[in-house]
């Protein structure tokens, strides 16, 4: 049996965590992204299919290529983040099911049938992209997720080729805090939600 994780841990992954717009001139390590994708891959999918693929946007080059692709208002966000993730999603994921879910012909289930195919990679994909900026807060990083982008163009540019499509992007580093808005308003439970 597990146990709740402590307040500290809560508060620094949910609740006193934020969606950063500026960041502190400071590097996030591989080996803090390698960290990273070690711990999302570890969260459920269904049927493990793991379609999300990953592109980190850390060097001069790669960022002026994805900045050709964004709006005005992610540019500068993008610009000074240690790290941009591109979250993808591979439309031909269930390839890999064999390996990543041997316990039946998984792979049986999407072959042919396109839109169970997009919506089953689409989906997970989101999931895997909320692992991420859950586990990069647990390793002491702060996030900032967008959309704000033409996946067309970003697709052309990084994934050309391949059957991988953008999802969404997440900056990635050290935020500074002077770059916050006032915390936006949420819902009380509810307004959302309803135990039968």
């Amino acid at each position: 049996m597990t146990t709740p994780i402590s307040e500290a841990a809560l508060n620094q992954i949910f609740l006193d965590a934020r969606t950063h717009n500026a960041w502190q001139p400071k590097p996030v390590s591989e080996n803090t992204l390698r960290q990273l994708v070690d711990a999302m891959k570890m969260g459920p999918t269904s049927a493990n299919c793991s379609p999300a693929r990953l592109r980190f946007v850390v060097s001069s080059e790669a960022k002026e290529r994805l900045l050709k692709h964004v709006s005005s208002t992610n540019s500068e966000k993008i610009r000074t983040a240690p790290a941009t993730v591109i979250i993808g999603y591979d439309l031909e994921f269930y390839e890999h099911l064999p390996k990543l879910f041997p316990h039946a012909d998984a792979k049986s289930w999407f072959t042919g049938n396109d839109a169970m195919i997009h919506e089953t990679a689409f989906r997970n994909s989101s999931l895997q992209g909320a692992y991420l900026i859950i586990a990069a807060r647990a390793l002491g990083l702060d996030t900032g997720a967008m959309s704000g982008f033409n996946p067309n163009g970003v697709d052309e540019e990084f994934f050309a080729g391949t059957t991988i499509r953008s999802n969404f992007l997440c900056n990635l580093g050290y935020g500074d805090a002077s770059g916050l808005f006032e915390r936006s308003p949420r819902f009380d439970f509810a307004e959302v939600a309803e135990i039968l």
